[in-house]
């Protein structure tokens, strides 16, 4: 009978939602510089809808671009967990600066880790530590939430790929010199036809297109991608030819987990604010914060950014550990964006008719939330992967 991981047993023993001393100095960290050098550029950086290249530089000379690649490819050979936490504290500040960072670790690093050969990972990591932002190009015009509904093509042509076709709302795209590009190279086989490839901005036949001008994230990229006969060596194939789905489906999965922390931010960088407000407003000859009603609607907004903060560490804490954590993921991401939804809604209140103003921050807190439903799986999407894992099959 084979001996119990000593490992494992440990993680199983400790509660997956506790931080150790080493991982609370490290957010602490993180959470200084986003005061002193990040939250001194948001209301701008909003306002243009531009991330501030200097802030980019930044997140790579303090390792934040790639946590958890090994120090044997130039990144922090850090946890998945510490990920999160520097995507929380990020966004506790800006959410833009959250995704930036979010994309990079979760999606982009992940994929390349897990799925990437050894020349790969020797080739892009320690760039991607460095100096390289990344991009993760699945969604196109026809095809969000039924992502396997390409129609980006990838051609077979002695030693490449020839790639043609379109993506849309590609975050960090403006920025990146590498993206994970998916696309078919069998549509007869629909999605066991799907591919992914690490292309680089400097191939021919690629053009980063329109860029977005949106609602909320403003400062974070996102844009068109424009494949017209580009060219991608065959050593570029991540993982297997016809093997892309699964990369997609496996990546998402704990990309999901990043915006579940991107989101927790989000809130309680509002609920800060509001508290903050609440003690200087003053209405009927006392502060606010003193009248019952609004004490109780910031104590239940605190309970719940607190149980989703708790849903996010732990399926952050099942990854690390190796064991399951789809449905956990899935809960996450979606009880994070309906308590952010909320949250930042009530900050405005309490703000008053400042709240609706740019004055303040409550009103960019409350933008920034929405996309939490949309991206990288909408709420309906998590609904109904989580109604499969838990009623089974039917």
């Amino acid at each position: 009978m084979s001996q119990p991981n000593p490992a494992m047993l440990e993680s199983a023993a400790r509660p997956l939602t506790s931080i150790n001393d080493e991982e609370a100095l490290f957010r602490q960290s993180v959470r200084e510089f986003a005061e002193k050098q990040l939250r001194p550029l948001v209301s701008e950086m909003d306002e243009a809808g531009k991330f501030s290249g200097d802030l980019i530089k930044q997140f790579f000379d303090l390792g934040l671009m790639g946590v958890a690649i090994p120090e044997e490819y130039g990144g922090q050979g850090g946890t998945f967990f510490n990920s999160i936490l520097v995507v929380e504290e990020l966004s506790r500040v800006d959410a833009s600066a959250g995704v930036i960072v979010d994309v990079q670790n979760t999606l982009v690093n992940n994929a390349i880790l897990r799925w990437g050969n050894e020349d790969q990972k020797k080739q892009y990591c320690p760039r991607l530590a460095s100096d390289t932002v990344g991009a993760y190009a699945l969604s196109e015009a026809s095809s969000g939430s039924d992502a396997f509904g390409l129609t980006t093509r990838a051609e077979a042509k002695g030693d490449q790929f020839v790639l043609n076709g379109r993506k849309l709302w590609i975050t960090n795209a403006y920025e990146a010199g590498l993206f994970v590009v998916f696309a078919n190279v069998a549509p007869e086989k629909g999605y066991r036809g799907i591919s992914a490839f690490l292309v680089e901005r400097s191939f021919p036949g690629f053009t980063v297109g329109k860029k977005e001008n949106k609602l909320g994230i403003r400062a974070s990229s996102t844009c068109e991608l424009i494949f017209e006969d580009c060219a991608v060596p065959a050593a570029n194939v991540l993982g297997e030819i016809g093997k892309g789905y699964k990369i997609a489906i496996e990546t998402l999965n704990e990309g999901r987990i990043g915006i579940g922390s991107q989101m927790v931010g989000v809130a309680q960088g509002s609920l800060e604010c509001g508290i903050a407000y609440s003690k200087e407003r003053r209405q009927f000859g006392q502060q606010i914060a003193k009248f019952q009603g609004i004490q109780f609607q910031i104590a239940q907004a605190a309970t719940e950014i607190e149980a989703a903060r708790l849903m996010v560490y732990n399926a952050a804490r099942l990854k690390d550990a190796g064991e399951d954590y789809v449905k956990q993921a899935a809960m996450a991401k979606l009880f994070t964006s309906q308590v952010a939804e909320r949250v930042t809604s009530l900050v405005v209140e309490l703000y008053g008719g400042y709240g609706y103003t740019k004055d303040y921050p409550a009103e960019k807190y409350y933008r920034d939330a929405k996309i939490g439903k949309i991206y990288e799986g909408t709420s309906n999407m998590q609904l109904n992967t989580i109604a499969k894992l838990v009623i089974g099959d039917v």
